[in-house]
């Protein structure tokens, strides 16, 4: 396990009991056990993914984290299921150490969940969304940047984060482009109290996801990516394919039977019943005014991603993916991407310290 250095430990070590400021994001079909157990005893948080388990398989994954570290660990929740209270339920139940949300998670269910010791950790793209979450009695936030992958806003990470970091008073962690030692110092400078990193994650050995795939991130470069809302409706960044460029150009009509089909299979695959998938499209039509052909690319997404990350076939899905992957070119393991950052970061720091001494020397 790492041990942060002097200047490296911040709020968030202490709130979640970690060593090294440093958070392994809760990514759909990537972040299962062992890659989130492999963080925390590499001495950071990492966050479990369940949107896409069941209740039954979230309940045996969260033991499997504990069969393999003793360290601290967290899920990741979308509180826009139907099953969302059952799904904090079992948080609480198996004494999960900390809950993130990629949507705000609502006043409820934050009392609910800092009422039983939980740390509750939502992700946001603006200030005045932490103002929001802040108000309900969020212990901290993530901040990603428009360089983030996945559902990601259009403020760059620089500009952003010491918005958010002026905005509340809670930890900020930073999100979008992060990847070594340098991007932790400078989120550390910008106000934030730590970094979390997804695609970094994405591309470590203890990841699950298949070889074919690995090797299509391996080869992305900086201008590789696209953002686009082809693929649920609201703007997502992966990497640009073939068959991305053809969503970009197909008609939402032409695609509605290939979106029922995927919606039906992650049903299938999550144990989610047709009558709560009916219930969250009405819901996300009605909260967000979206028409009904977004709603169910919504619905089809999971199943497109599923393609690319479990399925290994990434002409077939698409990739979530941050900026960030056009600098990444190996796949170490867990502990040497955290050992790394550490390492860097300590030299950056001294190397800063260095050049302070020169110029009053001077």
């Amino acid at each position: 396990m790492s041990a942060a250095a002097p200047g490296l430990r911040t709020r968030i070590c202490d709130l979640f009991g970690i060593e090294v400021p440093v958070v392994q994001t809760g990514m759909g079909w990537v972040a299962g056990p062992r890659l989130t157990a492999a963080t925390g005893a590499a001495g950071a948080l990492g966050i479990l993914a369940a949107a896409t388990m069941t209740t039954a398989e979230l309940t045996r994954a969260i033991g499997e984290v504990r069969s393999r570290t003793d360290r601290p660990f967290g899920v990741n929740l979308r509180s826009d299921v139907a099953d969302v209270d059952e799904r904090v339920e079992v948080l609480i139940r198996e004494r999960v150490p900390v809950a993130s949300f990629a949507q705000a998670p609502g006043e409820r269910i934050t009392k609910r969940l800092r009422d039983a010791g939980v740390i509750v950790v939502p992700t946001v793209g603006a200030p005045r969304h932490a103002e929001k979450v802040a108000a309900w009695g969020v212990h901290a936030v993530i901040a990603q940047g428009a360089e983030g992958g996945g559902h990601t806003g259009v403020v760059p990470t620089s500009l952003l984060i010491p918005a958010v970091v002026d905005a509340v008073d809670v930890p900020v962690v930073a999100a979008g482009g992060f990847f070594d030692g340098r991007g932790l110092v400078a989120a550390l400078a910008w106000g934030a109290e730590g970094i979390a990193m997804g695609t970094r994650f994405l591309l470590t050995a203890e990841s699950t996801v298949p070889e074919a795939t690995v090797r299509r991130y391996l080869a992305a470069g900086l201008a590789d990516t696209v953002v686009t809302r082809r693929i649920d409706g609201v703007p997502q960044r992966v990497i640009r394919t073939p068959f991305v460029e053809r969503l970009e150009r197909s008609g939402r009509i032409t695609a509605v039977p290939r979106t029922l089909a995927n919606a039906w299979r992650f049903r299938r695959l999550t144990g989610r019943r047709l009558s709560d998938l009916v219930r969250e499209a009405r819901a996300l039509r009605r909260r967000g005014g979206r028409p009904w052909a977004e709603v169910l690319s919504a619905a089809n997404a999971p199943m497109l991603t599923r393609a690319a990350l479990v399925a290994g076939e990434p002409d077939a899905g698409v990739l979530p993916t941050g900026q960030v992957v056009g600098l990444i070119g190996e796949r170490p393991t867990v502990a040497e991407v955290i050992a790394s950052v550490v390492a860097e970061a300590q030299t950056t720091l001294g190397r800063i310290g260095t050049g302070h001494a020169r110029e009053e020397s001077a």
